[in-house]
């Protein structure tokens, strides 16, 4: 091992490697005797493919060119597909409309009118009926913007529709079954399509602060024509004190949905006859108590920033296979049939996504600290070992890429719990500097980069990021922050946040830094602090109002509260009611933690990227703190992206931003790079 300054150090792990061949991996689904997923492809410039496994046949692109399966709706998307058989119905990117692609089928053909106005119409989380003739799934419509160019009057509406899935010549106006609630999410058939589950939720709660789960009666025409409705709906569990996530059915039309009414998102169950007598009954003052299925202390469910999400299924012989956190990992177990204790099954995953029943086993999207995603069969086996941990085996059906370099280049993450504010713990995952071939000066520590993740309801991923790597194998440490208010460690830990946002979260990445240091693995003197959209926000208030870091990176990082209580978009247009306090009530709060109105504070050069079509956090906030830095000469970078919105899927952008942010730090602490990289303009430096 030979020395070298702290950041100089040469790695395989390119900008260029990061993006060539990648592809970030969505839902999976399972069809008749195959298996479906969707894949970003960052070098198709961001396109969202869906792709089949065939038995014994290998892997098929499914959309022809010109199309991809990604939904606008809450702006995050996610449920932008699904099937019934062989048959596919998927929302389109380019003008958000369903299309339907049959079996065997060449070309898709679509089920839904063309909108009043571009991305006027956006459809997610759908489902078939029983019958197969209906899609009945989430639509969010935009009011039409007014003709001077303003901004539209009034809020998009979201409602459950049924769209007629036959049309292919007669397109018609999809029929609204659920219309009034603020949002609405997972509408579920029953399995003999006489009950459609779903739930929902009203300003200013998010998904995860409180929602009801809802069902009720669904009326369709025997003889298939196209007479769909829906009787009154009763809430079966949730509250405004109580986040609901994931209803499923059953075979036998139990339905299934997970709660954090006990702290944890916990898996319960309503028998198909307290559903009958609630529908029966008509509205309660309270509703029918569900059995538990699946108690343990961790979390199975996740917040809903995207549609479609899943943790648990029940499989083929009638056991349960639940994904849940703990302690910042992912894990897996299975639930006997008739128990209700997890056990614990053996698994090389720690980040696990998209988990559904294959017959007696499963499909789901797994990574590990040093793997990148895969789509995965799991085989439960029924052996236990002596520990009480079951054994699994694991096929995967979407490998890895090959990435050309060994393991002994990939840093992994240590789990630290440390001391905070207020006599409480936080949590983060330390990668430390990692090189076969160097070590950094005798006596001298390495730079860290703290990571504050988005959200900011969210949480690290402990799976193996290649854009972490590419910092550790040049020589810096980073420690990914999962401060309080983030998911995966309970309901209380995710309320940490409420009222506190930029404070507990900033008090947590700088405690997380002070032990880092206080231990030895940190540069006091090269402290640098990053984050995206909510963890941007985290980032900008650490620089702004404590004296720990020597450098920032913004990335479309929110600096202006209040401009974005105004301007955001509508899932989102109340979440900073917890966060912060109501608007305009409390604008002083607003004022004194937005970094906008604070930029003398700043005494460090940060850079920023920021797309130019976001409409979460439009450019103006990054725009906002570039005018301020300049008028006081603070140092600063601006790079922005032209056709990226809310984070970075061209290959073109992924690879500029981080090549752009490595030349800055190497100007920032004085080092050279190892990497021929173009330049970023730096002002006031």
């Amino acid at each position: 091992m030979t020395e070298r300054p702290y950041g100089s150090w040469p790695s395989p792990i390119t900008a260029e490697l990061i993006v060539a061949g990648a592809v970030s991996i969505g839902e999976a689904v399972v069809g008749t005797v195959d298996v479906w997923w969707s894949e970003g492809r960052p070098e198709e410039g961001g396109r969202v493919q869906i792709v089949r496994h065939r038995p014994g046949g290998g892997r098929v692109d499914v959309l022809p060119e010109g199309f991809a399966a990604r939904t606008r709706v809450h702006e995050y998307g996610g449920g932008a597909w699904w099937m019934h058989e062989g048959d596919l119905v998927f929302a389109n990117w380019t003008d958000q409309r369903l299309w339907r692609l049959d079996a065997g089928a060449d070309l898709p053909f679509a089920l839904t009118p063309e909108p009043a106005h571009h991305h006027g119409d956006r459809y997610a989380d759908g489902r078939f009926t029983a019958d197969a003739h209906w899609v009945i799934c989430v639509r969010e419509r935009h009011p039409v913007p007014n003709p001077s160019g303003d901004d539209p009057v009034g809020e998009p509406a979201n409602e459950i529709v049924a769209v007629w899935s036959r049309p292919r010549d007669d397109v018609r106006e999809p029929t609204v079954l659920v219309s009034g609630p603020d949002f609405v999410a997972a509408p579920r058939v029953s399995p003999d399509g006489r009950f459609l589950a779903w739930f929902q939720w009203q300003h200013p709660d998010m998904p995860w602060d409180g929602t009801e789960l809802h069902v009720a009666a669904l009326h369709t025409d025997p003889d298939g024509e196209r007479d769909i409705s829906l009787g009154p709906s009763v809430v079966v569990a949730g509250s405004r004190t109580e986040a609901v996530t994931q209803p499923e059915w059953t075979a036998d039309g139990d339905l299934f949905f997970l709660s954090d009414r006990t702290d944890w998102w916990n898996l319960y169950r309503l028998d198909a006859g307290r559903i009958e007598a609630a529908v029966a009954a008509g509205p309660a003052d309270a509703a029918p108590e569900p059995t538990v299925v699946a108690s343990i202390e961790g979390d199975i469910g996740v917040p809903h920033w995207v549609f479609d999400q899943s943790r648990y299924a029940v499989l083929g012989d009638g056991r349960i296979l639940v994904a849940y956190s703990r302690d910042g990992l992912d894990h897996l177990g299975v639930v006997p049939v008739g128990g209700s204790e997890v056990v614990p099954l053996r698994s090389p995953f720690t980040a696990i996504s998209s988990v559904r029943a294959f017959g007696n086993g499963a499909v789901l999207v797994g990574a590990s600290p040093t793997t990148e995603a895969v789509v995965a069969v799991i085989d439960v086996r029924v052996a236990v070992a002596a520990d009480g941990s079951t054994e699994i085996d694991v096929g995967e059906l979407r490998p890895t890429r090959d990435l050309g370099f060994g393991p002994e280049w990939i840093s992994s993450p240590e789990p630290v719990r440390f001391a905070t504010t207020g006599d409480r713990f936080a949590h983060a995952l330390y990668y430390p500097p990692s090189h076969p071939e160097h070590v950094g000066p005798a006596g001298e520590a390495a730079p860290l980069i703290v990571l504050s993740h988005g959200g900011p309801t969210a949480a690290a991923r402990p799976q193996l990021n290649l854009g972490v790597q590419f910092w550790t194998s040049r020589g810096f440490g980073v420690v990914d922050v999962n401060y309080g208010g983030s998911s995966g460690y309970g309901r209380s830990y995710r309320r940490r946040l409420i009222g506190e946002w930029g404070v507990v979260d900033v008090d947590d990445c700088v405690a997380a830094t002070r032990l880092l240091v206080d231990r030895g693995d940190a540069d006091r003197d090269r402290l640098v602090i990053r984050g995206g959209s909510a963890g941007g926000f985290t980032t900008l208030c650490a620089l702004a109002f404590r004296e720990v870091f020597a450098a920032g990176c913004s990335l479309y990082g929110v600096a202006d509260l209040e401009a974005l209580a105004r301007d955001t978009h509508k899932f989102e247009a109340r979440y900073l009611d917890s966060l912060v306090g109501p608007y305009p009530e409390r604008r002083d709060l607003y004022v004194e933690r937005s970094p906008a109105h604070n930029t003398d504070e700043l005494d460090c050069p940060i850079i920023f990227f920021q797309g130019l079509e976001d409409a979460v956090v439009p450019p103006s906030q990054t725009e906002a703190m570039i005018a301020a830095l300049e008028e006081n000469g603070q140092a600063y970078a601006y790079v922005a992206f032209e056709g990226e919105q809310h984070g970075f899927r061209q290959a073109s952008s992924i690879r500029r931003a981080l090549e752009a942010e490595a030349y800055f730090y190497s100007r920032i602490f004085g080092f050279e790079l190892a990497d021929d990289v173009e330049p970023v303009d730096i002002a006031n430096l």
